[in-house]
């Protein structure tokens, strides 16, 4: 009878355990969407990053050649690193330490997630280009009034970012136990599918992406109406969005000394939990930033974001 009280005081202790980084994950990834300066890191690192390298003012650039428009998809790829429709790339990296058991392992997850986001770029980028100028994505329309009212296009992130903010967060609550995995035995059975599964929904950041510097390229791309150029192209920008992330995590994995693996692999349930924590806070920011935020932004409620010229907490309405 003591045995059985241990147990279900366990399970009682584990699953308030959940609650509270369930908890604490939906807040930060709030308070993250609240605070998040989209101009501070699209202008002063994105387009500041791109202007460097390029030689230029990276969003007025003409990209006279296919060579030129493939340097600029990896360019701006990796200059959109820390923008609002790419910073949850790196929710990524707790996924993909749990995949590994020896640091020698380590680049085998990688590639698998390199093959999702390959897949996922390459098939979008080449519909992309097949469909051109008249793409939703390049679409410049708003519903309602023309100048207030919300851009078609946004529509299209809303729900990519949306949907892949509650995968996120139903993956994290997986981890922990919160809700049932139904794809424990593919996981199982197949160990490298999580990685692949991370890849093709960084791969589908893409395809709500409205940074002007993606839209650029994806003009080039839709011009050509070639659906090579298109997918190379698309490929380029994704890898080039997750450079950083993997320097990151080959950090994290090569240049602690395995202290970061030992470190969570110390503790039962640590990897789960990071992992669970990672993906809530990453899922939240996205579903929270891209959806009920980008609303406000259209006038149709309120939602609190941070003012950095005045210093105060202000409620996002533009009047339509």
């Amino acid at each position: 009878m003591a045995t059985i009280t241990r147990a279900v005081d366990t399970v009682r202790s584990n699953s308030a355990f959940a609650v509270r980084v369930l908890a604490i994950s939906l807040l930060v990834g709030f308070l993250m969407s609240t605070f998040w300066s989209a101009e501070f890191v699209d202008q002063e690192i994105g387009n500041s990053w791109s202007d460097s390298i390029l030689g230029g003012d990276a969003s007025e650039m003409e990209i006279g050649s296919v060579g030129l428009g493939f340097f600029y998809a990896l360019v701006t790829g990796f200059a959109g690193t820390f923008t609002a429709c790419n910073i949850c790339a790196f929710s990524a990296i707790a996924p993909l330490a749990g995949e590994k058991r020896t640091v020698g392992k380590v680049l085998t997850p990688l590639l698998y997630l390199s093959a999702g986001l390959i897949a996922v770029a390459a098939i979008y980028g080449a519909i992309g280009a097949i469909l051109g100028e008249g793409h939703l994505q390049l679409n410049q329309t708003r519903l309602g009034d023309p100048e207030t009212g919300i851009r078609v296009r946004s529509l299209q992130s809303m729900a990519v970012f949306g949907s892949i903010g509650i995968i996120f967060i139903l993956w994290g609550m997986m981890s922990i136990g919160l809700v049932r995995n139904p794809f424990a035995g593919v996981a199982a059975r197949y160990p490298w599918a999580r990685s692949v599964f991370m890849g093709a929904l960084i791969g589908g950041f893409l395809i709500g992406r409205p940074f002007g510097l993606f839209r650029h390229m994806f003009e080039f791309a839709a011009a050509t109406h070639n659906p090579a150029v298109g997918a190379l192209s698309f490929v380029l920008q994704g890898l080039g969005n997750i450079i950083i992330m993997v320097v990151l995590f080959l950090f994290l994995v090569y240049g602690t000394g395995g202290r970061f693996e030992r470190w969570l692999h110390a503790k039962p349930g640590r990897i789960q939990t990071v992992t669970a924590t990672a993906l809530i806070i990453g899922g939240t920011f996205f579903f929270t930033y891209w959806v009920p935020r980008l609303l406000a932004r259209n006038g149709l409620f309120y939602w609190p974001f941070w003012d950095w010229d005045t210093l105060k907490l202000m409620f996002i309405r533009i009047p339509s």
